[in-house]
């Protein structure tokens, strides 16, 4: 198959044979030679998809990254592709480490700014793979000895990671070597359309706290592995291993009984996820010093693997690439026909959003329902969530996110109030988002714009921080059309309560 590169092509599949689309005519080639087979992840920045090089019969494959601009303004186009350009060549510098993709080019063909990588076939990083591990510690150790050395290739040429976790790291199949993928062009481009300030670029839960505030360091970077190991180790979310009262992490209570971790790897993983700057290893120089000779006899532990029978009950291994959101974010676990009657194939604990919107705690409340809808649509926490996933959310889980932010609030947030005011405007998104007190355009930093108070106004939360998609402002019409066919208006969505809230 070759896939039609317009954003606004309504059937992009064609024959493997085509050289225009069958449906909107655009071109099938770019530059004469590099051709998408297949789609493999999309975010709100750009769309990623697994390529042919019609040039490289004997290396065919690559990734294809498409980024589209948030404006048009023509003087915010011209900076950013000014610096498209100037972070590709850095990239293109990057590339030269074996564990970095190579960047194989860049250009701009109909206006659209594109990205051909090399495609690395592996697996991409899950703790519910590794946690079928006899060789967790093992494993932990390969991580560390493949991943700092990486880390002090990029910082000792002034490059900051600033994103790193499951997702952006790959296990290759050839060579069981951990890769280092996406480092962020496309992000940087956004903050650049929308006007420099925006300078918070990370993964909640992965994100050191100077990153909260808008500054990294390379220790930021060694935090994000850090939490990333203990994550792996743990099989716990990042944001319920820290202690909010005593500022730090409570991890090893959290270790499954047949996991152990030995006091010297307790130590390094410590040392990188300090939240004080102050005594936090400072560079991947430092801890590989202090891990001394830990990591030479550590063998290479090749992916951990799945039977078939295992792999509906696991998030499906998927193909990894380079520079974009994953193919694993389309993975979904398989659910019924959709329905008021639909339940969700994944058991969701609200206990802790139940907690935290007692205490009135907004922010964290919003960050944990994003975290939930993820869960939802089988996707790893602080991924996008698509127009496509939002309308097969299971109605019970819509229900009782509703229900919880309806009555927490005393009826000003929740899904069926923001559904009331989308009617209530006639479907016009602009007159939505200047009810619920959005901003019209999806902000990178989006936390700036919002007001975690109930002084926000009437259906301000919970926030769309988690939809993502080239057509990302339709969330709110396909999710006031799922809050329909699950029967979720003003009492109607009290009557059938999810049993996790029935206490």
């Amino acid at each position: 198959m070759t896939y039609c590169l317009n954003p606004d092509c309504s059937h992009p599949e064609n024959p493997s044979s085509a050289s225009f689309c069958r449906h909107c005519g655009s071109s099938l080639l770019l530059k004469e030679r590099y051709q998408a087979v297949k789609p493999l992840g999309q975010g709100g920045m750009g769309r990623t998809f697994l390529g042919r090089d019609r040039h490289l019969p004997s290396h065919p494959y690559c990734a294809i990254k498409q980024l589209y601009l948030q404006q048009s303004h023509p003087k915010v186009v011209k900076k950013s592709i000014q610096l498209f350009h100037r972070e590709a060549v850095r990239l293109h510098e990057l590339g030269h480490h074996p564990q970095i993709p190579k960047l194989l080019a860049h250009f701009e063909q109909r206006d659209r700014l594109y990205l051909i990588q090399e495609f690395i076939d592996g697996q991409q990083l899950s703790p519910r793979l590794w946690q079928r591990s006899s060789q967790m510690e093992a494993q932990i150790w390969q991580l560390l000895g493949d991943l700092l050395p990486v880390l002090q290739f990029i910082h000792d040429r002034q490059v900051i990671h600033r994103d790193i976790k499951p997702d952006n790291i790959l296990q290759r199949s050839n060579d069981s070597k951990f890769v280092l993928i996406d480092f962020g062009i496309a992000r940087q481009l956004t903050q650049t359309a929308i006007g420099g300030k925006a300078t918070i670029v990370g993964t909640p839960g992965f994100m050191a706290p100077e990153q909260m505030r808008g500054k990294v360091l390379p220790a930021s970077d060694l935090y994000s592995l850090g939490v990333t190991c203990i994550y792996l180790l743990t099989g716990v979310d990042p944001d319920e291993m820290f202690d909010i009262v005593t500022e730090r992490w409570c991890w090893r209570e959290q270790l499954p009984a047949e996991v152990s971790v030995s006091s010297k790897l307790t130590q390094v993983l410590n040392q990188c996820i300090e939240p004080s700057l102050r005594y936090r290893s400072q560079s991947a120089r430092q801890i590989l010093q202090a891990i001394g000779s830990a990591l030479p006899s550590v063998p290479a532990v090749p992916p951990p693997s799945l039977s078939q029978s295992s792999i509906a009950s696991a998030q499906a291994p998927t193909i990894p690439i380079a520079l974009g959101v994953t193919a694993g974010q389309s993975a979904q676990t398989a659910q019924p026909n959709r329905g008021q009657g639909q339940k969700s194939a994944i058991r969701i604990d609200y206990s802790r959003l139940k907690t935290l919107l007692a205490w009135r705690r907004w922010k964290e409340a919003d960050r944990e329902t994003w975290s939930i809808l993820c869960r939802l649509a089988g996707k790893e926490a602080g991924t996008y969530l698509f127009n496509s996933n939002v309308a097969e959310l299971p109605c019970q889980d819509l229900k009782a996110l509703d229900i919880l932010w309806h009555r927490a609030s005393k009826g000003r947030f929740g899904f069926r109030v923001q559904k009331q005011i989308f009617q209530e405007v006639g479907g016009e998104y602009n007159q939505f988002c200047d009810r619920v007190g959005w901003t019209t355009h999806q902000l990178p930093a989006e936390d700036k714009a919002l007001k975690f108070t109930l002084r926000a106004p009437p259906g301000h939360l919970p926030s769309r921080r988690w939809i993502g998609g080239y057509s990302w402002w339709q969330h709110a019409r396909i999710l006031a059309g799922r809050l329909d066919e699950c029967g979720i208006c003003d009492g109607a969505a009290s009557r059938s309560i999810h049993p996790t809230l029935k206490s």
